[in-house]
């Protein structure tokens, strides 16, 4: 039996165990004490939410490769109001430096039930934003991101939902459970 352990990746760590500038603090060491375990996949330190970790290094192929195809769903918070053509864009494949994105499920949301961040985004009056939820089902670097910004839409804050059939719904910042897969 493997275990699997879900994470709610705070903002600022880092999705590794050893590393950081700041001692453990800023790395996965200070949050899960569970000998034997590795992400399965990564989320930069701006990023936030769902963070897999096994001890099955199966599970965490099957998880964190791209041939595998695992889906993952993105909340982002992005600076503008996106109209249908940027959707779309995203809906379609967006080209970034290192090829076409996959076709990703796009649509504008209402601002999710979250946590707050710590620290906050900074808000500017004279720029709206708005909320999307972007699914794909690759992994390169930065991609949410970089994707967004490809269609003029900056993200602010990215919070990752979902990885498969887990999600970070009742997890708050730096908590964790464990579940036999």
């Amino acid at each position: 039996m493997s275990r699997l352990i879900l994470l709610n990746k705070p903002f600022g760590v880092l999705s590794q165990f050893t590393g950081g500038k700041d001692g453990a603090q800023d790395t996965l060491a200070h949050l899960v004490d569970v000998p034997g375990v590795y992400p399965a996949g990564r989320l930069d330190k701006d990023s936030e939410g769902l963070l897999l970790l096994t001890d099955d290094g199966r599970l965490q192929a099957r998880i964190a490769e791209p041939r595998h195809k695992t889906e993952k769903t993105y909340f982002a918070q992005v600076e503008g109001e996106p109209d249908e053509t940027a959707l779309d864009a995203l809906r379609s494949g967006v080209k970034l430096k290192d090829g076409m994105t996959r076709p990703a499920q796009a649509k504008r949301i209402d601002p999710p039930d979250l946590w707050d961040r710590d620290p906050p985004i900074r808000y500017r009056k004279n720029v709206p934003d708005c909320w999307i939820s972007l699914t794909i089902s690759e992994g390169k670097n930065r991609q949410v991101r970089r994707m967004t910004a490809a269609v003029g839409l900056p993200t602010l804050r990215l919070v990752r939902f979902s990885i498969g059939e887990w999600t970070v719904e009742g997890l708050e910042p730096g908590k964790w459970r464990v579940i036999e897969v």
